[in-house]
């Protein structure tokens, strides 16, 4: 099984510790893992952006870096979702099918395809889970609270394989941080007010860290516990799985 890792633009930017953690998380687990250097972006900004046209040579960039993978897998609900749900925009030739098919979030790989039932962790924190909309909803990596039915987390099945690791309950599990990548450009008044109730809710619960599978929302978080000097820690949940 040939592995692609597609580290997304945020993380290549500004937080290489959480794409350095996928990285070995993946050699650890046993994967023949590659990072092809001619990846750029998903193109999820321009279109989010409405300029999906301009994405398309992207799309089609990405295509082609990572068609010869039998499985890409990146640290984000939000740019996994963007490519499996996107990328209809562009002529469905056998390469974009099977990337899109198989591009996976981390949580559904090591699941899903890898199955692993146990990991070499340690992390003795209080820690709190932030479910992205993208991954959550969008590639249902968990139970909405709207929905009726049984109860399920993929990423919270992955921290409880990490020892020391005691998660919180929050008082509202999976609603949105207020990020959603443009709009907190565009309507930055809101999506500040929405990243404060976000936090609150963790610190009301004693967190000592916030995770999750979007480094995007956690990077807007950040910068509004900078700010109010929380005492708060931030961490891609690839970082909290591979450390020891």
């Amino acid at each position: 099984m040939k592995v692609g890792l597609f580290i997304p633009c945020y993380i290549d930017q500004f937080f290489p510790q959480a794409g350095i953690a996928a990285f070995e998380l993946l050699k650890k687990l046993g994967c023949d893992v590659d990072y092809p250097t001619a990846q750029t972006c998903c193109g999820q900004p321009m279109a989010n952006s409405g300029n999906e046209e301009d994405a398309k040579k992207t799309y089609k960039h990405y295509v082609r870096t990572f068609r010869d993978y039998d499985y890409i897998v990146a640290p984000s609900g939000s740019c996994t979702n963007h490519v499996r749900k996107h990328y209809d925009n562009i002529a469905q030739s056998p390469d974009v099918i099977h990337v899109r098919k198989n591009t996976l979030d981390f949580p559904e790989f090591l699941i899903d395809v890898l199955k692993i039932e146990s990991l070499d962790a340690h992390f003795p924190y209080k820690v709190g889970l932030h479910q992205s909309c993208h991954g959550h909803r969008g590639l249902k990596l968990a139970k909405s609270s709207e929905l009726v039915g049984e109860e399920y987390s993929k990423i919270r099945t992955l921290l409880n394989m990490v020892k020391g690791v005691e998660l919180i309950n929050l008082d509202r599990t999976d609603e949105c941080c207020g990020f959603g990548g443009t709009f907190s450009v565009k309507e930055p008044e809101i999506s500040i007010k929405m990243g404060i109730d976000r936090i609150d809710d963790h610190l009301r619960n004693k967190a000592e860290v916030i995770t999750g599978g979007d480094m995007s929302c956690l990077m807007h978080m950040q910068g509004i516990s900078l700010r109010r000097k929380d005492k708060l820690r931030y961490m891609h949940l690839v970082e909290i799985l591979n450390h020891t």
